[in-house]
């Protein structure tokens, strides 16, 4: 689903803002990571005031990944603008820096990112899955940012 200015982006309905992405949240703040669940903690582009939301933190030959399965997100837009920010797992609290993958990067990375979370965040993917051939996954790649976690020193 494209918005006005034709950027992909999926809002979240009730059930998953009002009560599946919280008990995720707080059990990734207790230390509980739900399939490798953190919580992202990004400045506000605009206020600079911490921004958090639950995300799925993908491990691909031994780097680390975000992948926005609902499009352009706020989540996206500030981490864009701050080049990194936090993740959270309990009381550990790690600055992170990323750096913004091209869409030519991303297949392998999205078809590994729907073997794991496909049951979660499948129906974002309009169809693809991680069974579905390169083109496919290339064609769906501009819709679903990706980031490389690199650890602050």
């Amino acid at each position: 689903m494209a918005s006005e200015d034709g950027v992909h982006y999926q809002k979240p309905g009730w059930f998953t803002k009002r009560v599946f992405n919280p008990i995720v949240a707080a059990m990734t703040r207790l230390g509980v990571s739900v399939w490798g669940s953190r919580v992202l903690r990004v400045r506000g582009r605009s206020s600079g005031e911490w921004r958090t939301t639950p995300v799925n933190l993908l491990t691909y030959e031994n780097q680390r990944y975000l992948v926005a399965p609902r499009g352009e997100t706020q989540w996206v837009k500030n981490i864009r603008k701050a080049g990194g920010g936090e993740l959270q797992l309990g009381r550990k609290t790690e600055p992170i820096k990323v750096v913004e993958l091209s869409d030519d990067q991303k297949p392998a990375l999205l078809r590994a990112y729907l073997k794991r979370w496909k049951a979660e965040v499948g129906v974002f993917f309009g169809g693809v899955s991680a069974k579905s051939p390169d083109e496919d996954l290339r064609r769906i790649a501009p819709d679903h940012p990706v980031f490389r976690i690199d650890t602050m020193a």
